[in-house]
């Protein structure tokens, strides 16, 4: 199962007229990739939840015939489910009688899955997460171990500098292996996530939930945050001070950019400085505008998404006809 319900808050204002996982990486919506890489893992059935937008989503992967694969698609529509409520929606779709793979659509990543499998099924657990080192101490929450690999619990992000000599903590990639009892522990019918409902309720009676520790240099990332989507964008590029560029851009030779994503149908003015910046679909740059850390989209997209004015409040501004967002 891949996820893909969410309404993608932290990226806004690119996710006005999309879904996170439909926002473009190097040419591609990002849940191709994820639909791909499961697909190379063997996987012939996938099931796709929906909420917000859903049918970028439906449009990036259609029948999953271009990853090899069958899609099933869950829709939530009258209010996003979480994790587990997702699972709980999408059981008719899953597999009744054996192991299935649940992972968010917000990855890419090449995280060896059969090793994971190996260590789920050497445990007989339950539930086994993928995790991984969090060298950089980035925020995301702590999952506790014991020195059997067992999971006892989850925590809060890491505060402050490490400790000499302590080892980084462990973070959830997202990506993990359930057996079908898992539904035993999901709350039926309403709203709930599997780290804070059901590991807690299946830790609490006993069950095996375990954890596979991906190495270091296993490339994983997470599209999450607009710092976050242009790093790992640039990164993918191969080059730190990419200007990756969508169809029918244009720019002026004036112009200065420097670590910049173009969607598509961006026109860039004379004497434009751009440096970190992201520019949605068929935004015009004005002639000497200079930006840092943003990112533009079409202002009229603000009078199009209904949640729109509430989520723009003290996050943009208008400029002519673009919104800016900075961060």
């Amino acid at each position: 199962m891949l996820l893909a319900a969410g309404f993608g808050t932290r990226l806004f204002p690119l996710t006005l007229d999309r879904p996170k996982p439909a926002l473009p990486v190097l040419g591609r919506p990002l849940i191709t990739y994820g639909a791909a890489y499961l697909a190379r893992f063997g996987c012939r059935e996938l099931v796709v939840n929906l909420h917000y937008k859903g049918e970028a989503i439906v449009a990036a992967l259609g029948d999953g015939a271009a990853f090899g694969c069958r899609i099933a698609y869950s829709r939530e529509r009258e209010a996003i489910l979480g994790t587990g409520g997702a699972l709980d929606q999408a059981k008719s779709l899953l597999n009744p009688a054996g192991t299935f793979i649940v992972m968010n659509g917000k990855l890419i990543t090449a995280i060896d899955l059969q090793a994971a499998l190996a260590t789920h099924r050497s445990a007989r657990a339950l539930a086994t997460l993928i995790l991984k080192p969090n060298v950089r101490r980035e925020r995301f929450s702590v999952v506790e171990t014991d020195g059997a690999g067992m999971i006892r619990g989850f925590g809060p992000a890491p505060a402050g500098e490490a400790a000499s000599g302590e080892p980084p903590p462990l973070f959830f990639t997202g990506i993990q292996f359930l057996e079908p009892e898992i539904f035993d522990y999901i709350p039926p019918g309403v709203f709930s996530h599997t780290t804070t409902d059901v590991y807690p309720s299946a830790l609490a009676d006993g069950r095996r939930v375990m954890a596979h520790i991906a190495a270091a240099d296993e490339e994983w990332g997470e599209f999450s945050t607009l710092e976050r989507y242009l790093d790992l964008s640039c990164r993918l590029a191969g080059d730190e001070q990419a200007v990756i560029q969508g169809d029918g851009c244009r720019i002026a030779p004036s112009a200065e950019l420097r670590r910049v994503i173009l969607w598509n149908r961006v026109t860039i003015g004379a004497k434009v400085r751009l440096q970190e910046t992201i520019v949605g679909d068929g935004v015009s740059i004005p002639d000497g505008t200079n930006l840092s850390r943003a990112a533009v989209v079409r202002a009229d997209l603000l009078e199009a998404e209904a949640l729109a004015p509430r989520r723009a409040a003290g996050q943009g501004e208008q400029v002519g006809e673009n919104f800016i967002v900075r961060f």
